[in-house]
């Protein structure tokens, strides 16, 4: 899934060129070129799609060359989870109605890949002998409020368990007694099903939308023509709402996988490479004086930046715009994307 604009990444992550197209940690890949590379190890290169917005289509195709351009769908409009996990489930249902499908965010990131892909494998194979919605629970290592969480049955020496209930971003205050309980995974968004087994879940929770979907013909000609002409009336929810809130068979499976969603700036500093003064900074020609805990990125590797003062602060200069907040109010990044827009000619810094 790699749809999203990413407006906490303001102002690096534009509306036309969102996070998932960027080298957020300076690795020399992007994260979507990232997430192929990981699921490539797995799953073989034309079994890979890819769901975007129409207007990312051509971006995606420049950065990810080896994949089919027909497995690079674009949407026409943004509707939440479920339609495109529904428009993806059926498309590959007309190659293999057998198959095991895996659904991850295109900007996700995983440091240990081995245990990834081992906990993958484990779930491709409960997915094809039950009738199972899969979920890799993310370890918690704090009581964090930006993150959805999965309350699990525990059963002793149980590689899955069966999920309870899920959380959306609660407040400090119930977020750490979810720690303290010892019950509760993040919710990293990264699903594994058999293709029946997701179909008939919509099916029996979103059955309006699964009607939409059935009248189109897949991997056609006729196609696009008739996924534009459903779009506008299809209904707007997440998969979480829309089905695995209310299914009885869900199932996750704790993971700790070294991972993070890159959600926010103060995101991107816990995992980046520091310097001795506890700067993040993957810019060349940067001089910091009494300056620590920064995140700072210049995009023009030919403009000089001279950081005198600050501490626990985001500094990112690019072509368009310039950011510079303390790290502690990273959430107010969407705010100021709004506010600018509501400026005169704002939408040009978007």
């Amino acid at each position: 899934m790699a749809g999203g604009i990413g407006s906490r990444f303001w102002p690096m992550s534009t509306q036309k060129f969102p996070k998932q197209f960027h080298d957020i940690l300076g690795t020399g890949r992007t994260m979507i070129q990232q997430t192929f590379d990981r699921i490539n190890q797995l799953i073989p290169t034309e079994n890979i799609y890819v769901i975007t917005n129409q207007e990312y289509v051509d971006l995606t195709q420049q950065q990810l060359p080896q994949i089919p351009s027909e497995n690079i769908v674009g949407e026409p409009a943004m509707k939440n989870t479920s339609a495109c996990n529904l428009y993806m489930a059926k498309k590959i249902e007309n190659v293999n109605p057998e198959a095991n499908i895996i659904v991850m965010p295109a900007d996700h990131l995983i440091l240990k890949e081995k245990t990834f892909l081992d906990k993958l494998e484990l779930a491709f194979d409960l997915a094809s002998k039950n009738d199972y919605l899969i979920t890799l629970g993310i370890t918690p290592t704090r009581p964090d409020t930006g993150y959805g969480y999965i309350q699990f049955i525990q059963e002793k020496d149980q590689a899955v368990s069966k999920v309870k209930t899920f959380t959306e971003k609660p407040n400090l205050e119930i977020a750490k007694n979810f720690i303290e309980s010892g019950d509760f995974l993040w919710n990293a968004g990264i699903f594994i099903w058999n293709t029946k087994s997701i179909l008939s879940a919509f099916k029996k929770y979103l059955p309006e939308m699964l009607n939409q979907f059935n009248e189109g013909e897949y991997n056609c000609d006729a196609e696009k023509e008739y996924i534009e002409t459903i779009y506008p009336t299809v209904s707007k929810i997440s998969i979480d709402n829309g089905i695995l809130e209310k299914a009885d068979n869900v199932y996750v499976i704790p993971a700790n996988l070294g991972w993070s969603d890159l959600g926010t700036w103060t995101s991107v500093y816990t995992n980046a490479d520091k310097n001795d003064d506890n700067n993040a900074i993957s810019s060349k020609n940067v001089l910091t004086y009494n300056s620590k805990g920064n995140v700072i990125r210049i995009k023009n590797q030919n403009k000089a930046a001279v950081i005198d003062g600050l501490k626990n602060y985001i500094i990112v200069d690019t072509e368009k715009a310039l950011l510079i907040c303390p790290r502690d109010n990273d959430q107010l990044i969407k705010e100021y994307v709004l506010d600018l827009k509501n400026l005169k000619k704002g939408e040009r810094f978007m």
